[in-house]
């Protein structure tokens, strides 16, 4: 039986009341040519041959760069005015932007999920590695209740965005066979440069951003930026449930030979977790939040001895750390070329989560359980065809810690551009869970708890759901070694090969304590895991003309298993195979990207809290992605599309083989055209964008099926000579409420999370 999630639902309430205020950017100037990038003047649309001519330093070895035209893997490219008319609510919100990537950025600030071609997540982000300034933020791809978007916020210090799929990471670096998405910072200049800028909207937010970049002495250059923000959030809890701020600082020092980079970044921002809620009971699914005031604060059982503690779920999921790195590249002479690239990171990852567990059921099917009325704890009697449902406030505190290096040499000799790298990182996470507590809840925005005399046992018997309770204590170490070696040959002017290999060995070591909602005392499980594994590529590259290029590849790559999923009794390698094709074009007034790809994977599922059974299974993803910009005069477009088709091949359920990949879509795309106006003292830019995702199902055993949808932005950027520019930007004008998931702890509730409602931004700030 499918069950078939809503697809029309309420209009939410058009809010209106803005203020304005003041804010504003900082242009890039660089140290070295081979890092150097001038930023773009936010209203003029970018040439086609700057997109050919970009400097990317994702997929190559150590990180040696190279044109975007003469790649031979599938890359998209992202500048801040790119970043300024996409007006992302979070880092995963911007990865739309990236063909081949299908993103569930509705959870809030953090805690997204993010999947790649095809490749089976369903949640968190197993295929997907960030990186800044090419050194990547942790030591593995995602762990139960951390994805790495999570610990990265966007703000006016980025000068660029890379995002790879596929390709040759599987070799350099962390070794990543899906998605990495690498974030290059701003660096200062020989000119002093700057932005301020302040953001408000109709769902009040206040926030100020400021950047500034320069000289402190001959060959030494600064940047230094960050935010501060507030906000009750789209979803309004009757608190302010996002809040935050970032600092930047990177330094660049230029020799005659070479150039070092440092940087640190400190983050303290958190936001409401959004889940999936009923669907089915009247709420605005635009705006809905059933977190509020009645239910912010929880006592918890935390240990046997019966000991308690008050959380407050107002902190919702985010990050309070810092990550600190850098990069040395020196010209040693006789054409040998030294880089190095580092990252410490340190900090708290937490979630507090206020989490539905079954259906909602009716007030009058609980009275008739209970042989009376159903009050709430504040003695309001409720009509029976009210709804009610059990939510529990689950704890996950998550202690990380990583530190990585990446040292490669480089040697040219005649046609060959040989590499040859060391690679190596330390990482660990400490966690603390409570989760479950379930608590009965009226079934209305910010809904308060019934009375204690009903029990989630009377919701369950009212065909609702109990909830269960689980906690536990685990510590998690892991360090990683590997070698890769890989060869650039010119064959021939417009042919290149590029092979590359990796040796990698893992020794992980894992403690596991659990309990019922909390630790028990007793040691459940032990684990020294030890592994190695291959990884190769090798590509090929032909320059047709100097517009058009051709490259096809095949990529062996691997993840080992992570600390949860040791946890969950799973420690084999996933194994992903792919071949890639692609065509390129970098014209006058047209750039074109298409890549067909072919990937196998052997993969893993389970829910923590779910009903269905953890299981292992293969896919086979078959697409092909496209990415182009159109450039005519005053009007330009750019657009995106993916188109695929990805299945389960062997499953220990029977049932799911020749099911399609659970909450990836088949196709999607993104077209986002923009008109600018120039007058002598200002020029105006109208831009919009549409997306349109294709409909899924949101379990592997294809019984939910998540509808299409379509969602709309516009906006308009006016900047004025003197420095002055603002913005006015409407993020899901149409009032779509697309639900990008159903219930992944129990496919058979009506539960959903639709995508945030409308809302409006407007900026102001000044450039100097």
């Amino acid at each position: 039986m499918k069950t078939r999630v809503p697809a029309r639902i309420p209009h939410s309430s058009f809010r209106g009341g803005l203020a304005c205020a003041a804010s504003a950017a900082a242009l890039l100037a660089a140290g070295a040519p081979a890092f150097a990038q001038d930023a773009a003047s936010e209203s003029a649309p970018r040439a086609a041959t700057e997109s050919y001519d970009e400097i990317i330093v994702v997929g190559t070895p150590g990180g040696a760069g190279v044109r975007r035209q003469q790649a031979s893997f599938a890359i998209t490219t992202i500048q801040p005015d790119d970043i300024t008319k996409f007006s992302p609510k979070s880092t995963a919100d911007l990865l739309k932007s990236i063909p081949g990537v299908w993103v569930e950025s509705s959870g809030g600030v953090a805690g997204a999920n993010i999947d790649v071609r095809g490749l089976p997540g369903g949640g968190d982000a197993p295929f997907v590695l960030l990186a800044i300034n090419g050194s990547p933020l942790y030591g593995t791809e995602m762990l139960s209740f951390f994805e790495q978007s999570s610990i990265f916020r966007i703000d006016e210090t980025i000068a660029s965005v890379e995002g790879l799929r596929g390709g040759p990471n599987s070799v350099f670096g962390k070794g990543e066979p899906g998605l990495t998405v690498n974030f290059n910072l701003k660096e200062g200049g020989e000119e002093t440069e700057g932005r301020v800028k302040y953001t408000t909207s109709d769902y009040g937010l206040q926030r100020f951003d400021a950047v500034l970049s320069g000289k402190l002495a001959d060959d030494l250059y600064y940047m230094v930026g960050g935010y501060f923000r507030r906000s009750d959030g789209i979803r309004d809890t009757q608190f302010t449930s996002e809040e935050g701020q970032q600092f930047t600082v990177n330094l660049t020092k230029l020799f005659d030979n070479g150039k070092v980079n440092l940087f640190a970044r400190w983050t303290d921002d958190h936001g409401q977790w959004v889940l999936p809620f009923a669907l089915n009971t009247g709420n605005d699914l635009g705006e809905f939040a059933q977190l509020g005031n009645a239910t912010r604060f929880r006592e918890i059982q935390i240990n046997p001895a019966g000991d308690t503690e008050v959380f407050d779920f107002a902190d919702g999921r985010g990050w309070d750390g810092i990550v600190t790195g850098g990069s040395v590249e020196f010209d040693l002479g006789a054409g040998f070329t030294l880089r190095d690239r580092f990252t410490f990171m340190t900090g708290d990852a937490d979630t507090f989560g206020f989490v539905p567990a079954g259906s909602a059921v009716t007030a009058g099917d609980v009275g008739a359980v209970i042989g009376g009325p159903v009050n709430t704890v504040s003695g309001r009697t409720l009509d029976p065809s009210e709804f009610v449902q059990t939510y529990g406030h689950w704890v996950v505190m998550k202690d990380l810690d990583a530190v990585i290096n990446d040292l490669s040499i480089n040697k040219v000799v005649a046609n060959h551009d040989i590499t040859v790298g060391f690679y190596q990182s330390n990482w660990s996470s400490d966690d603390t869970w409570y989760l479950g507590n379930p608590l009965p809840v009226h079934n209305v925005a910010n809904g308060e708890p019934l009375d204690p005399s009903i029990t989630p046992a009377d919701i369950a018997a009212a065909g609702g759901n109990a909830g269960f309770s689980f906690g536990l204590e685990s510590a998690g170490d892991a360090h990683a070694r590997a070698l890769y070696i890989a060869d650039s040959w010119q064959v021939f002017d417009r042919f290149r090969l590029d092979v590359g290999a990796r040796r990698e060995w893992l020794e992980l070591d894992y403690v596991l304590d659990t309990g019922p909602g909390f630790a028990d005392g007793t040691t459940d499980l032990t684990e020294d895991l030890n592994g190695k594994e291959w990884a190769y590529t090798f590509a090929g590259n032909y320059d047709v003309t100097n517009d058009i290029g051709v490259f096809a590849r095949y990529t062996k790559g691997f993840l080992f298993p992570h600390f949860d999923e040791i946890r969950e009794g799973r420690n084999q390698v996933d194994n992903v195979k792919q071949v890639e094709a692609g065509l390129k074009y970098a014209g006058d007034w047209l750039t074109l990207y298409a890549t067909f790809y072919r990937n196998t994977n052997d993969a893993f599922s389970s829910t923590v809290g779910g009903v269905v059974p953890a299981a292992a299974f293969k896919t086979r993803a078959i697409g092909v992605e496209f990415d182009g910009t159109v450039h005519y005069g005053p009007f330009s477009t750019s657009f995106i599309a993916t188109i695929q088709d990805a299945e389960i091949t062997e499953s220990d359920t029977a049932s799911d083989v020749g099911n399609r990949v659970l909450r990836q879509p088949r196709w999607q795309a993104r077209i986002s055209p923009a008109y600018t106006l120039e007058m002598a003292d200002f020029d105006a830019t109208l831009y919009g964008a549409v997306s349109l995702v294709g409909e899924r199902f949101g379990d592997n055993a294809n019984t939910v099926e998540l509808p299409s949808y379509e969602k709309v932005d516009l906006g308009l950027l006016v900047n004025h000579k003197s420095g002055i520019f603002v913005q006015i930007h409407a993020d899901n004008l149409n009032d779509s409420h697309g639900i990008t998931e159903g219930d992944p702890r129990n496919p058979a509730a009506p539960n959903g999370r639709p995508i945030f409602g409308r809302s409006v931004l407007f900026s102001v700030g000044y450039d100097f």
